[in-house]
Order: structure tokens, then C-alpha cells, then sequence
């Protein structure tokens, strides 16, 4: 099924060509296979990538369905099965009831989830503090602060233009 082209828009600012610049430097630079499988070294926690998104999203949260993972992750749920199968296999998470909906379940880490988190983003913030050693921690707060609104802005665009794929086209009149 062919998707549709983006909505023409308006010529976008230098600032904002500048972040996508950088986002696309930082996204090189986080998502090397080299740096992941040295950072998971470190920790000693042998996944892959998916999986450990899927880890620290259970750990930022509640106990979640595995729709609700998705969702969040902006993946297939069929995606989001088998990296909690990998998961459990691991010994990291374990499904429990929906106290909401005895049908249903819900994704939650164990103890050694937990510690397998605690490992890889001791790994994790151990390089970016060396990185960033020259900031003050006004910069690093203010920075950490516009990238979780710039994150919550682009999940609340893409869940918009998804709603929007989704929606039926009007019907024509004749």
C-alpha cells in the first residue's frame, strides 16, 4: 500500500535545520553496532538494541500491556511479542495479570531486569559524563529538559499523522 507524500510545508528554519543535522549526527553516533556491543560489555547484559529500548521503557513505567510497549516505542506490537519473549527467556521481565482486565497482561521487569537496567545505564552515563564534563549542570539540565519535550513532540506528531493514515477518506460527492 503506498503511503502518502508529507504535506508540503513551509521552508523550515535554520535552527531547525540545524537540529535535524544534529539529531541525524547523534542518531549515527548512539545507534553503531560497535558502540551498542561496547556498551553492553560494560554492563554485561547481552541484547541487542530492541531489546534494551523495550527494558528501559518497562523500567520508565508502570507495568504496561504489550500494546500499550508498542504503542510507546512506536512499533508493531507483533515487534514488541517477541522482544518480551527474548526478555523472559533472559530472566529480565515476567508477565502479571491486568488488574483492569483478568483477560489481558501486563509486561513488568524482575529483580534481575531491574539490575540489568541499573548496568547498562551506569555503562551509558558513565561516557556521557566524561563527554560532557565541561558542561555546567544548568546546561545539562536544560538540555536534558528540551530533549524529553523534543521527544514528547515528535511521539505526539507521529501518533497525529498515524491517527490521521488511519482515518477513513471522506467520501466523494457526486
Amino acid at each position: 500500500m503506498p503511503t502518502s507524500p508529507l504535506p508540503a510545508a513551509p521552508s523550515a528554519s535554520p535552527e531547525v535545520i540545524e537540529i535535524e543535522r544534529a539529531l541525524s549526527r547523534i542518531t549515527y553516533l548512539s545507534t553503531r553496532a560497535r558502540q551498542h556491543d561496547r556498551l553492553m560489555a560494560l554492563a554485561g547484559v547481552p541484547l541487542d538494541r530492541a531489546a534494551v529500548a523495550l527494558l528501559r521503557q518497562i523500567a520508565d513505567s508502570d507495568a504496561l500491556r504489550p500494546g500499550e510497549l508498542a504503542q510507546r516505542l512506536g512499533v508493531e506490537a507483533s515487534h514488541v511479542t517477541r522482544t518480551v519473549q527474548q526478555l523472559q527467556r533472559s530472566g529480565y521481565v515476567t508477565r502479571v495479570p491486568d488488574p483492569d482486565d483478568g483477560r489481558a497482561q501486563r509486561i513488568q521487569l524482575t529483580v534481575e531486569g531491574r539490575r540489568a537496567v541499573g548496568r547498562i545505564r551506569d555503562a551509558g552515563t558513565r561516557g556521557m559524563q566524561l563527554a560532557l564534563a565541561d558542561w555546567s549542570p544548568q546546561e545539562l539540565s536544560q538540555l536534558a529538559t528540551l530533549f524529553h519535550r523534543m521527544v514528547d513532540d515528535f511521539l505526539a506528531y507521529a501518533a497525529e499523522d498515524d491517527a490521521d493514515q488511519q482515518a477513513p477518506a471522506p467520501a466523494s460527492g457526486t
